[in-house]
């Protein structure tokens, strides 16, 4: 078998996006370059003391997964879900830059309108509505900008769904990763399980990495029925390579496979928005571990060295995707997020409040690890992660 970069490769995927860094790293970072998000002036008023973000992100090819169900059940509520982990995507990079009020979302559905008919279009659009409806319903300002469905059968086989997201905010409210210091504590929240405002158990899974994810627990039987779901010209032993069908209990869980990988990505929206109105003060810093993992927070802070030692315990997603593909223990924890997908750099001090606030939203949270001083030479940022008897190093691509 080949080594865990090579799967990934081999699939079109870069799980540390290095090529995408080298050009993004030398453009302007706006007006507080250390945040999570690029934040602009504010060009929409040109008040100074507001700042613009403009945020896009999707649900990536988990939108496959909601098509497989379909087409296996005729049941197109899976779409629900997928409009969902778009709108996540981008609500939850938003969340780690402090907006949590006055949130305009657009989302653009890309679709084959030979596979994915009306009934399966209602589900994309009614489900981004509901979903935005219940984020209102927990004091989170988000509001639907309207959107656009294009038939684009020569682009795609099945659906693409993006979201744009735009926000005007006060500068004085920013949450600056660049204030991620030596010293914190870091408190992740956990991915898996059933918070109070959701009415299902989540996988943990989120929408990063789903690309190998699918292919390495699914089996060659949706290759063979679904050839439209795979880029034909990447070779067949990386192409629905697991043991797995939908319907098959995932090991270690109550869930199906199936269900597991349709996880919607969680919001952590309600929990952020308590946080920052009764605990912002003790709050340094945020980072929402989706593209790159675990590794995501290597690229905020100067001078810091992230540890990582204490993880909540690993979702069964995860350890499935392990099991059957072979793949490392320091890939894993570069493409997925392992068990908690928001950390939150805090005092020391304040990490039992913030922890209790986020247990009261019945997500369970621990402080994972803390930041030291750097000790490379260079003075760069580095990731530590130790977990079981592994210790894993990570440093800066360039």
């Amino acid at each position: 078998m080949s080594n865990s970069s090579d799967r990934y490769a081999q699939r079109g995927v870069s799980s540390s996006k290095s090529e995408v860094h080298a050009v993004v790293d030398n453009l302007d970072r706006g007006v507080f370059p250390g945040a999570f998000c690029k934040i602009g002036a504010d060009i929409l008023t040109g008040r100074t003391d507001k700042c613009n973000i403009i945020h896009s992100d999707g649900s990536g090819t988990k939108s496959t997964l909601a098509y497989l169900h379909y087409r296996e059940t005729g049941d197109p509520a899976g779409f629900r879900k997928t409009a969902q982990d778009s709108l996540v995507m981008n609500i939850d990079d938003l969340l780690c830059v402090g907006a949590v009020d006055g949130i305009l979302i657009s989302s653009t559905i890309n679709r084959n309108a030979r596979a994915i008919p009306g009934e399966a279009l209602g589900q994309l659009i009614s489900g981004t509505e509901d979903f935005l409806g219940t984020l209102r319903e927990y004091g989170v300002g988000v509001h639907s900008g309207g959107g656009e469905t294009a038939d684009v059968g020569d682009l795609t086989g099945t659906v693409t769904v993006d979201s744009c997201a735009v926000v005007v905010m006060d500068r004085a409210d920013v949450i600056d990763n660049a204030k991620i210091k030596p010293g914190l504590a870091i408190v992740g929240l956990a991915s898996s399980g059933q918070a109070n405002y959701e009415t299902f158990e989540n996988s943990g899974i989120g929408s990063n990495g789903l690309t190998s994810a699918r292919h390495d627990l699914l089996c060659d039987y949706y290759l063979k029925k679904y050839p439209e779901t795979v880029d034909l010209n990447t070779d067949k032993q990386y192409l629905y390579c697991g043991p797995y069908k939908m319907t098959d209990p995932l090991p270690e869980s109550s869930m199906s496979v199936g269900d597991a990988l349709l996880s919607p990505t969680r919001t952590y929206a309600p929990i952020i928005k308590k946080l920052l109105t009764e605990n912002r003060d003790g709050i340094h810093g945020m980072v929402h571990c989706s593209g790159g993992g675990q590794t995501k927070c290597i690229r905020f802070g100067t001078g810091v060295h992230h540890i990582k030692d204490n993880f909540l315990p690993i979702p069964a997603i995860f350890k499935a995707i392990q099991n059957a593909s072979n793949t490392s223990d320091e890939e894993m924890f570069r493409v997925y997020n392992m068990g908690h997908r928001m950390e939150i750099y805090c005092d020391p001090k304040a990490a039992e409040a913030i922890i209790a606030q986020s247990e009261s939203f019945g997500i369970p949270a621990q402080i994972i690890g803390r930041t030291e001083v750097s000790v490379r030479s260079d003075g760069q940022n580095h990731v530590t992660i130790k977990h079981a008897d592994k210790t894993l190093t990570y440093e800066l691509e360039h």
